[in-house]
């Protein structure tokens, strides 16, 4: 049986993308349409601190975009890093995330989900708080 934090080892096709992505974000590392899939691939692959250390690049990068937010979010929380999970999620909302039956149900946010700072975000996303 797997646990939340081990997923399964990339197959073939996971692998060679990585590779690839890998290498075109060496060459060219500041460009948000490589390291958006990169950080996406590695969270898929279980490969949760580079794709938090992705995320925390895209931050820099795109700062004024929720999805980014959002994604380091979960990247925080699938290591376990609950107040920086629950921080980032915030200001994904601020920056205007909406989707907050996503954020209810996304398997990724599994270790925060019964916080209250994460109930309340949830509210306030749902609009039921001001």
């Amino acid at each position: 049986m797997e646990s939340q934090n081990s997923p399964p080892a990339p197959d073939s096709d996971q692998a060679r993308e990585l590779c690839f992505l890998e290498g075109v974000a060496e060459r060219i590392p500041a460009r948000s349409w490589i390291l958006k899939p990169l950080g996406d691939l590695y969270t898929r692959c279980g490969k949760f601190k580079k794709g938090l250390q992705v995320d925390l690049r895209l931050t820099r990068l795109c700062p004024g975009e929720p999805e980014v937010w959002y994604n380091l979010g979960c990247s925080f929380a699938l290591l376990d890093h609950k107040v920086d999970a629950c921080s980032a999620l915030e200001k994904a909302v601020e920056l205007g995330y909406t989707d907050a039956g996503w954020m209810r149900n996304d398997d990724d946010l599994r270790s925060v989900r019964d916080l209250p700072e994460f109930q309340k975000l949830l509210r306030k996303l749902e609009g039921k708080e001001g």
